[in-house]
């Protein structure tokens, strides 16, 4: 498999299963309750515009998925800025470009309808991803996220 034979393009609601089952896959635990709240946001929505992206083979087999939002006055941050929440490529396609390609076109995607920074998460122990969006030309950001334990 090579990027040639990956398409990329919007996710669609019937994309839940495979979006499900390849985070399974990646983080070894299902978290479907997680997904029915995205897509639910996602797609029902009227207030939500689509910037989540699937990539999938020339079979129509989806391999790899990346969802982010735009801020719309949240935090008092406007349509410049979004997110990149959640990304998950099939493990059996990993390292052949298809999370290079997905943030690629997720970015161009966003930059045409204004967004000028995205932002993301990252566990500060989580290297592989660290250096997986440091790769694709993420940097340490001037905002601070704090946390409190309860």
């Amino acid at each position: 498999m090579n990027e040639r034979t990956i398409k990329i393009r919007l996710m669609k609601a019937d994309d839940f299963d495979a979006v499900v089952g390849i985070d399974e896959k990646v983080l070894k635990t299902s978290r479907p309750e997680y997904y029915e709240m995205k897509f639910e946001k996602l797609f029902k929505s009227k207030d939500y515009l689509p910037t989540s992206l699937v990539a999938e083979e020339t079979d129509g087999t989806v391999v790899g998925f990346v969802m982010g939002a735009l801020y719309v006055g949240e935090f008092g941050i406007f349509k410049e800025e979004a997110s990149l929440d959640t990304i998950g490529v099939d493990p059996d396609c990993q390292h052949k470009g298809i999370g290079e390609q997905l943030i690629n076109e997720f970015m161009e995607h966003l930059r045409k309808l204004g967004v000028r920074k995205v932002n993301t998460l990252v566990d500060w122990n989580d290297s592989k991803l660290i250096q997986f969006f440091s790769a694709n030309r993420f940097s340490p950001s001037k905002t601070i996220n704090l946390e409190r334990s309860m």
